[in-house]
């Protein structure tokens, strides 16, 4: 009996070494197997960060491929902006729900910030435990191991993989911040891939938006037209809020102002007789763009703080040449928005000189164009002068060299209507041959005739009815400039004093300048003047008071220079009145 009972206690001593063997093996199997799944799903993330090319997609897929492969409830990426905070940060684990009761995402201070400034892996079984820590916000959820490795895109540091919670365990190991900062090395590629393609399609945005500029302003667009389509696309490609096109005067002040989007209303229409204390005004000065980190606060737009109002990040460009400066354009996103990168506002420049250049380019052809009508008018001017004045005098000319041989009254009367007519016609012409001529380049003085076509049309909603126009003579190279002011003031006057008195449906208005003299005739159909002359005087049935004062500016104007007023009535009485007003002129030495 004891020799079987010590040879049953050695068998089972072979058994318990075997099935702890066996035990080890299965524990080294399950480990293997282990390892090799995380390996495993370690590649399927690298392969999933890598295929997508859209950049918040690719951090988003980076956090929730963290967050498996070590078991993690939480994770969040936190991408670091130019002034070492976090201009972004995507949670995972988290709920809206839970978010919106949580507040304001977090910006980089506490333990967060320790990783931003020691961009090295950081492993804590208690997060709460390390000097950098600050707590949470009301409503966070609990939080205590804590794993954290920086993602590098070549030698710049992108930003930060948070992860805590590690299910389980408890605290996460060295075997997962390896497995993570293998993960990162992937996002920094996937991510370098991704803003390289981000930047390639906005800049080929830039390009056609640049494009459609041109083509809108050759094909004859009006230019504020191309301008708020030129605003809207900058807008949109940039990832801006606001839009503003702020329009610059030759000595800098603001004449106008376009704007697009969010709080557009207040920078619409803007007019300044000086652009200094706007963003416009440094944009000016720095001869390039500009970036704001915060627009409502910077002191460069103090002018112009309550406009810029729930604004944060901006940046301003300039948009002309050196011959033609057209405005500075401002794009602005709302204060809590992550601030333009450099990759964004780069192609900006680029984009502003081909609006310059395309603006010089539609308005040398505007010019061209310009020329080219004011040619066909000189041409036109020519033909009439040189033909049909030419043929028409010619023709009165032969009528009234038969004249004498009509003896039939009847007949001879309707041949001196004709002549008359005829030279009245001539007359017509060449007041419109004068016309025609008298358009000078772009910038310079306008004329005596389109300054009175001028006065006429200002008069015509007092009137009620447009009042016709003869003028005759070369009126705008004979008047001189003192004079030429005078005839539109009287032109005005007279005008005024039918609105307000004649109570009349017609008028006319005559500037003539024969023979050394300037006269300009203003008559119409209504009720008259209660006594007419050769010019008003005390012993003359007098018209109200107000209109006295009109007709005595008018009496004084042309003494000044030398010349009388007289005011008559139409025959028979009632039917109208007439006012002629005569000054002598001599040639414009100006």
């Amino acid at each position: 009996m004891g020799g079987e009972g010590h040879e049953a206690h050695e068998t089972r001593l072979p058994r318990l070494k075997l099935d702890e063997l066996l035990d080890q093996l299965q524990g080294h199997i399950d480990q293997v197997r282990g390892v090799r799944d995380r390996l495993n799903g370690l590649l399927d993330a690298v392969m999933s960060v890598g295929r997508e090319l859209d950049l918040p997609q690719v951090l988003h897929g980076i956090v929730e491929s963290a967050v498996t492969l070590v078991d993690a409830e939480y994770g969040a990426l936190g991408v670091v902006g130019s002034d070492q905070k976090l201009a972004e940060f995507l949670p995972v684990g988290v709920d809206d729900e839970v978010r919106k009761r949580i507040g304001g995402l977090p910006t980089g201070h506490g333990l967060l910030g320790e990783l931003i400034r020691h961009p090295q892996p950081l492993r804590l079984p208690e997060l709460s435990d390390h000097p950098a820590s600050a707590g949470f916000p009301p409503h966070h959820p609990p939080m205590h191991s804590f794993l954290g490795v920086p993602i590098r895109v070549r030698d710049e540091v992108f930003g930060n993989l948070y992860l805590t919670e590690k299910r389980g365990a408890g605290d996460f190991d060295a075997e997962d911040e390896a497995v993570v900062r293998t993960l990162a090395v992937a996002a920094g590629i996937a991510i370098e891939n991704a803003r390289l393609y981000e930047e390639g399609r906005r800049r080929q945005r830039w390009l056609a938006a640049s494009s459609d500029l041109t083509s809108a302003l050759l094909s004859g667009a009006a230019e504020p037209e191309v301008l708020e389509g030129m605003l809207e696309q900058a807008v949109a490609i940039a990832g801006a809020d606001l839009g503003v096109f702020c329009l610059i005067g030759p000595a800098g002040e603001i004449t106008g102002s376009l704007a697009l989007g969010e709080k557009a209303e207040p920078h619409r229409d803007v007019v300044r007789p000086s652009s200094r204390g706007t963003l416009a005004a440094a944009a000016l000065a720095a001869g390039g763009p500009i970036t704001v980190a915060d627009v409502s606060s910077d002191p460069r737009a103090a002018a112009e703080r309550e406009r810029w109002d729930g604004f944060g990040p901006a940046v301003a460009v300039t948009v002309g040449t050196k011959e033609r400066l057209s405005g500075v354009m401002i794009l602005a996103r709302a204060r809590n928005r992550s601030p333009f990168t450099g990759a964004e506002i780069t192609p900006l420049p680029g984009f502003a000189g081909q609006a310059a250049l395309a603006l010089e380019l539609a308005d040398r052809r505007s010019d061209s164009e310009r020329m080219s009508l004011l040619a066909d008018r000189e041409r036109i001017a020519r033909d009439l002068h040189d033909l049909a004045i030419q043929r028409l005098f010619a023709t009165g000319m032969t009528l009234q060299s038969a004249r004498p041989l009509v003896e039939h009254p009847e007949a001879a009367e309707r041949l001196g209507r004709a002549i008359d007519d005829l030279d009245s016609t001539i007359k017509i012409i060449r007041s419109t041959v004068f016309g025609l001529r008298e358009h000078g380049p772009t910038g310079q003085t306008p004329g005596l005739r389109s300054r009175v076509v001028r006065a006429v049309d200002a008069a015509v909603p007092a009137l009620g009815f447009t009042p016709a126009l003869r003028m005759e003579g070369l009126i705008d190279t004979e008047v001189p400039r003192t004079v030429a002011d005078q005839v539109v003031a009287v032109v005005g006057e007279a005008l005024s004093n039918i609105a307000r008195h004649a109570r009349a449906g017609k008028a006319e208005v005559a500037v003539v300048a024969e023979d050394g003299v300037l006269t300009v005739t203003a008559s119409d159909d209504g009720v008259g003047v209660p006594s007419a002359g050769r010019r008003p005087s005390a012993g003359d049935a007098q018209p109200p008071d107000h209109r006295r004062g009109g007709i005595r500016n008018l009496t004084e104007r042309a003494e000044r220079l030398g010349g009388t007023l007289s005011i008559r009535a139409k025959p028979p009485p009632g039917s109208g009145t007439v006012l002629e007003w005569r000054v002598p002129i001599t040639p414009a030495a100006d």
